[in-house]
């Protein structure tokens, strides 16, 4: 039996928020108003957009160093840097959001000091700079155990529902912690983080400026109010789950009845408060098609959201010991369509694809405690959220050595 969106006011764990869905009806009509749909860049208006991006990009450099030859030096790294990622490809559009700029999810938007400090912390591999650098890129930060859905790829399934041990003080500890360390975004995950909706509002209005908070959930309880009160605390954006363009699949894989309707309202709710706003979808054996992706990428494009996460499905919590590994052709279907969608004129109106899968596979991974990082419900560090491989607790004092030794270690999955 699943569960539907009327059980989850009789969990112990969802807290005392009142429901008003009449009245965030009313909130989220009248933001709609206000919103431009039109929230993708292309064409002539990206090439002067990427001719005053390169303009930030020789500020940066004119900062972090006296010597005009380290000017022409680093803007040729961060050049050659690109081009190890992407290749010759460009990418096609941006996504406007909130006055900045967005190429990647995981690259903060442009027209941002966050932007800037994340450009000389690149530039601090080619040459020591300046400012001071990020340690990370990101940091994926676990907030809770609890969550009222089931989902059949829970990565965090062995501790689901387990009582909380982190404290909300020591949340704000670890906040603090990894932003000495330093890191451009930090992502709140759980569990699912919206049933602690208050704890996240305080971690951010407690937070040090410079870093970009994402949240990753299913949608829950994100509603209009919610999703308002996030932005105005300081959230960017949200990664919301959605694993099927079918309302019955997708809750059938979450075990919630009214998971994708979640889902879709979070979405809608996110968008309208000036949210960045991402679909993030596990992409199984048996969904992964030429004709399946299209409906659900035409399903993201209507919705209005500006990115589309493809994740692969991994071997580990609710996995474990399954074989969920995708297939060689499968793997190259995702990888044409990605190139496809993302560096073609002919999709230039599609949400932006984040395809970790296909940058691991020629660059290695990033994570593991090099450019990220994921901490779990207990504050220990772990390479990432799908590597669960316990390297001591983020806010141990000898941090720098745990961190050294999670690097050396790497990833078990994909080699630099």
């Amino acid at each position: 039996m699943l569960f539907n969106r009327r059980d989850i006011n009789t969990l112990p764990f969802t807290g005392g928020e009142e429901w008003q869905f009449g009245n965030e009806r009313k909130v989220l009509e009248e933001q709609s108003r206000n919103q431009n749909p039109k929230s993708m860049r292309s064409g002539f208006f990206l090439n002067w957009i990427h001719f005053r991006l390169k303009l930030t990009l020789i500020k940066v450099l004119i900062r972090e160093y006296k010597n005009p030859i380290d000017w022409f030096l680093g803007l040729q790294y961060l050049i050659k840097l690109r081009r190890r990622f992407l290749g010759n490809q460009r990418l096609k559009k941006m996504a406007y959001v909130d006055g900045k700029y967005y190429m990647g999810l995981y690259t903060p938007g442009w027209r941002s000091t966050v932007y800037e400090q994340f450009i000389a912390s690149e530039l601090n591999e080619f040459k020591k700079t300046n400012s001071p650098a990020y340690r990370f890129n990101h940091v994926f930060l676990a907030i809770t155990k609890k969550c009222a859905l089931q989902c059949e790829h829970c990565y965090e399934w062995d501790n689901l529902n387990k009582k909380d041990v982190l404290s909300e003080d020591t949340l704000h500890g670890i906040v603090h912690r990894i932003q000495q360390l330093g890191t451009a975004q930090i992502h709140f995950t759980g569990g699912e983080p919206m049933l602690k909706v208050d704890i996240l509002l305080s971690l951010m209005k407690r937070s040090a400026s410079g870093t970009n908070f994402w949240m990753n959930t299913s949608g829950l309880k994100l509603t209009a109010i919610n999703a308002r009160r996030l932005k105005q605390a300081g959230l960017t954006g949200v990664f919301i789950s959605l694993d099927h363009f079918s309302a019955e699949e997708h809750n059938k894989f979450r075990n919630f009845k009214d998971a994708f309707y979640w889902a879709q309202e979070g979405a809608r709710n996110a968008l309208n408060s000036g949210l960045v706003v991402a679909y993030s979808i596990c992409m199984r054996k048996e969904f992964v098609s030429e004709e399946n992706i299209q409906r659900y990428m035409d399903l993201a494009k209507e919705t209005g959201v500006h990115f589309v996460q493809f994740l692969e499905p991994k071997a580990v919590g609710h996995y474990k010991s399954t074989d969920v590994t995708l297939g060689t052709e499968q793997i190259r279907l995702l990888e044409s369509v990605f190139l496809k969608m993302n560096f073609s004129d002919n999709f230039s109106s599609y949400p932006i694809i984040t395809y970790h899968g296909y940058y691991q596979r020629r660059q290695g991974c990033f994570s593991a405690g090099k450019k990220g990082l994921y901490v779990d419900t207990d504050g220990d560090i772990n390479p990432c959220t799908f590597c669960h491989k316990k390297s001591g607790n983020i806010l141990d004092p000898k941090i720098d050595n745990l961190l050294a030794t999670m690097t050396a270690a790497g990833c078990p999955t994909y080699t630099a």
